[in-house]
């Protein structure tokens, strides 16, 4: 609990290449129940580099939770975020009160396998995420014209303009050719090629804390990891809603709905 606010303290950890002000509208929504807090951006700090398993990752959500609160408190966490507040609950689950992810689904058992040999062999570049994210555009004139690059895209058309801007606002920086992504596409194809493939242990051992799972109905991760050990872990706390994978952003008002019912019903409130 938050000595300030009296609100029970909620830690927010981001996706990969979506800085955590580009979760603004979706994360005031928890505001009037929730003291929020987030980090900022993982993977840029030289401190924590980005590592096969994302053991360093994991270790500075550790760290911050046990530099910034002296109590344990709530990690709710995106795609990549819901990973690693996983890992690091099951780790120090003297610092968690509990667990949310949004669209974070377990890789283990047969694609857990297949998840290491690509990385292996190479492939998990030539056909994973990894192949578009280091030849992704970087460098915009000006800010309008990022936002107009984003729009026109499939995965982006669909957020509210509002968001997209946030997004904007929150993940570019000015250069002398205009603005880049602050998120850099290297440390995006990095966290890409160096997906833990040892997530199985979560299914072994899980977090001694509550642990829910909010995901999209259309989301192509969760379609690609399989459903099967992810329910396994949540048990009755595995709820989809209608969307995708980056469901914060194309639906922030229910996703954040449906966050809020499944804290509660993990009695983390």
């Amino acid at each position: 609990m938050s000595e300030q606010s009296g609100k029970p303290i909620l830690h927010f950890a981001h996706g990969n290449s979506f800085p955590s002000g580009a979760y603004r509208v979706f994360l005031d929504q928890l505001r009037s129940y929730y003291d929020v807090r987030v980090t900022e951006m993982f993977g840029h700090n030289p401190a924590y580099p980005v590592t096969d398993g994302w053991r360093y990752l994991v270790q500075e959500l550790i760290d911050t939770l046990d530099a910034n609160y002296q109590q344990p408190v709530i990690l709710l966490g995106h795609s990549l975020g819901g990973m690693l507040s996983l890992m690091a609950a099951r780790a120090r689950p003297d610092l968690v009160r509990g667990v949310v992810v949004i669209d974070s689904p377990v890789v283990a058992g047969w694609r857990a396998m297949l998840l290491r040999f690509s990385k292996m062999f190479g492939w998990a570049q030539k056909y994973g995420p990894a192949r578009f994210s280091e030849k992704r555009k970087y460098v915009w004139k000006d800010k309008e014209a990022a936002y107009q690059h984003f729009a026109a895209k499939e995965a982006f058309a669909i957020w509210p303009p509002e968001v997209l801007w946030d997004y904007i606002n929150a993940g570019t920086v000015p250069v002398a050719e205009g603005v880049t992504l602050r998120f850099t596409r290297e440390v995006e194809t990095a966290i890409y090629l160096t997906l833990p493939h040892g997530m199985g242990r979560l299914i072994r051992r899980p977090p001694a804390v509550p642990i829910g799972f909010v995901g999209g109905t259309e989301s192509i991760e969760c379609a690609q990891a399989g459903d099967f050990y992810t329910k396994k872990l949540m048990a009755e706390n595995y709820v989809l809603i209608p969307g995708g994978h980056l469901i914060p952003m194309e639906t922030p008002v229910q996703t954040a709905e449906a966050v809020l019912k499944m804290l509660a019903k993990l009695k983390l409130n």
